[in-house]
């Protein structure tokens, strides 16, 4: 459960850096670096969210309920409908 809130948590901060870049580009209009620091940050930001999703998906922490997911098919936990 925590990789869950760690990974929403990385989201919301990746989408808050977003528009504090765009908030600083319009402001500042390039005479400062707050909107390279804001780069920086978002970048670092995505590659550890990225990171925890990789971690994620291949420790089985994380993974696919969707219907065309063989493995999901394979465990008897789906319900395949027919017509």
């Amino acid at each position: 459960m925590w990789l869950k809130i760690v990974i929403v948590v990385l989201f919301i901060a990746l989408v808050i850096s977003l528009f504090s870049g765009l908030f600083f580009l319009m402001q500042d209009r390039g005479t400062t670096m707050r909107t390279w620091q804001s780069l920086k940050v978002r970048l670092i930001i995505a590659t550890l969210l990225m990171g925890f999703l990789f971690y994620g998906v291949f420790t089985g922490k994380l993974g696919s309920k969707a219907p065309w997911d063989q493995r999901y098919l394979d465990s008897g936990k789906a319900v395949l409908q027919t017509p």
